[in-house]
């Protein structure tokens, strides 16, 4: 027996009044996710919980089978173990994004969807001017950078920083790094002076003045956010009983799953955006599993097309999940297998970010034949229609490979 899980990140939303009510879901043509859905079982999951940042690191840690109230000690340190970035006792990662400020506002949180290439250059020019005496930057993927504050500055968690995409249009000054606690002062400061200071070393960059001339937007600071320190989590192999692999796009996800111990696939062109690898993500995954026995794919481009407010790109996004990895997955998968098929948390178009209803899921069974024979997948279909109880997203693996 083979596992598979197969999830779109942010794929469920809210009704849009231009699809007359429906939701992306609703409205996309998805005869791959229907298929799954009518010939499985469907409920609903919790993959947010109460006291807990709405991140897609709490999501997807709890779809891997880990309670994020025990293990969760923040998203940048998951970033920080995909780059090979070691983190000691006192020290605080940090997401650093490239951004893009226009008039006092955050204008594109992504900076236009930058390039890797030209971000690791970026990067580096803010690591040379800024960087030193405990305070390291490293280049991620496109706008998802690092920043890591080593213990000799004695870090604090306690501030509030918020996340870009939670605050486009918003003005930087209402924004900034703030302290919850008096000790916490010295660090929120010090995270606000190296954001502004960025944007000296970023303005009249060679790669934004190509990018203007390009009619791009220009990555012309750096935001902070998404402060943590190095986790410690058991082994998935020795918590479930059998060996892993993952694939995706961003370094969280591929830092989850180099903690976890599972193989971190490597796809070439996999982006995070629409433009992404789908194919090679799904072939990645399926080939995978001739030496591991399950396989959690992971797609970052429904999300982004949440948090860009678009209606077409969400819908799109969502169709090419369907043919391009479910499809191509279920017509490429042989002998007996479980697939369950679901989304990391809710991204509405309306609200661009990230929200706390339970999601839908359904699980495949080729040695079961009940099945629910839900229509369609989506939000309301399953809802209704789903044979399953309202559960905690952590608990489903282990009943997935349960024999």
């Amino acid at each position: 027996m083979k596992y598979v899980i197969i999830v779109p990140d942010g794929m469920s939303d809210r009704p849009v009044k231009e699809l007359g009510g429906r939701t992306p879901l609703e409205a996309a043509d998805t005869p791959n996710m229907d298929s799954v859905a009518e010939h499985g079982v469907c409920g609903m999951a919790k993959t947010f919980y109460r006291g807990l940042p709405y991140d897609s690191a709490i999501a997807n840690m709890s779809i891997l089978g880990y309670d994020p109230r025990k293990y969760f000690t923040g998203r940048s340190p998951l970033e920080a173990a995909n780059l090979g970035v070691e983190l000691g006792r006192g020290d605080v990662s940090f997401r650093c994004n490239l951004v893009t400020l226009e008039g006092g506002k955050i204008k594109d949180f992504t900076a236009g969807h930058i390039s890797t290439e030209e971000a690791e250059v970026l990067i580096g020019e803010v690591d040379k001017r800024l960087g030193g005496e405990g305070i390291e930057f490293y280049p991620g993927v496109s706008y998802r950078n690092l920043l890591v504050l080593r213990s000799k500055l004695r870090p604090s968690l306690n501030i509030k920083a918020m996340p870009p995409h939670d605050i486009v249009g918003e003005p930087v000054l209402r924004n900034r790094v703030k302290a919850r606690d008096r000790k916490a002062s010295e660090t929120a400061e010090l995270l606000n002076r190296l954001i502004e200071e960025s944007r000296e070393s970023l303005a009249s960059h060679p790669v934004n003045k190509r990018r203007l001339d390009d009619g791009k937007n220009p990555a012309n600071s750096i935001w902070l956010w998404g402060a943590g320190t190095k986790p410690v989590m058991p082994l998935f192999s020795k918590r479930f009983g059998v060996r892993g692999s993952l694939v995706s796009a961003v370094d969280l996800l591929k830092g989850l799953g180099k903690i976890v111990g599972m193989d971190v696939l490597r796809v070439e062109g996999a982006t995070g955006y629409l433009d992404t690898n789908y194919e090679g993500k799904a072939d990645a995954a399926v080939g995978s599993l001739e030496t591991c026995d399950l396989t959690y794919v992971h797609i970052e481009s429904t999300d982004e097309a949440g948090h860009e407010g678009s209606v077409e790109h969400k819908i799109n996004a969502i169709e090419d999940v369907d043919k391009k990895v479910v499809g191509r997955m279920l017509d490429r998968l042989t002998g007996d297998y479980r697939l369950l098929l679901m989304p990391d948390h809710a991204t509405p178009i309306s609200v661009r970010t990230h929200t706390q209803e339970p999601v839908p899921y359904a699980v495949y069974d080729t040695g079961k034949k009940k099945a629910d024979r839900v229509g369609k997948y989506s939000e309301r279909e399953i809802k209704r229609k789903g044979s399953l109880k309202l559960t905690d997203a952590y608990k489903l693996v282990g009943r997935l490979v349960r024999r």
